[in-house]
């Protein structure tokens, strides 16, 4: 088993709507039943988190600037880490993430261990 990175991906110029908490639960739900099941076949490493939009960036030489703006069309929303036997089955698991229902996509990466 290896461990992939998924990483969620949002088109940021899409107005995002103010929703009610009865909404965003609504809109969790899907979330939470796909990482149940991810879990469920102990392949979730780590559930992960959204990312705020907006951070620092920090480049050679000491130069630190705001950012990422965002000029392309899309940035990252958020990722986890799931376990999988291949690639093929990492992309797999990654064809349940709800985002690809509100015209996000799953960017899926192997991760290479630092040892």
């Amino acid at each position: 088993m290896k461990d992939f990175l998924l990483i969620f991906r949002m088109d940021v110029n899409t107005p995002q709507p103010q929703l009610s908490p009865d909404e965003i639960q609504a809109m969790m739900k899907p979330w939470q039943d796909w990482m149940g099941s991810i879990a469920a076949q102990n392949k979730l490493v780590d559930q992960g988190n959204r990312l705020e939009p907006n951070g620092r960036v920090v480049k050679p030489n000491n130069i630190v600037t705001d950012g990422p703006f965002v000029e392309i069309k899309e940035a990252v929303g958020g990722y986890t880490i799931i376990k999988a036997a291949s690639f093929d089955e990492a992309v797999e698991i990654s064809k349940g993430c709800p985002i690809l229902h509100v015209g996000g996509h799953v960017e899926v990466r192997a991760i290479i261990p630092m040892d």
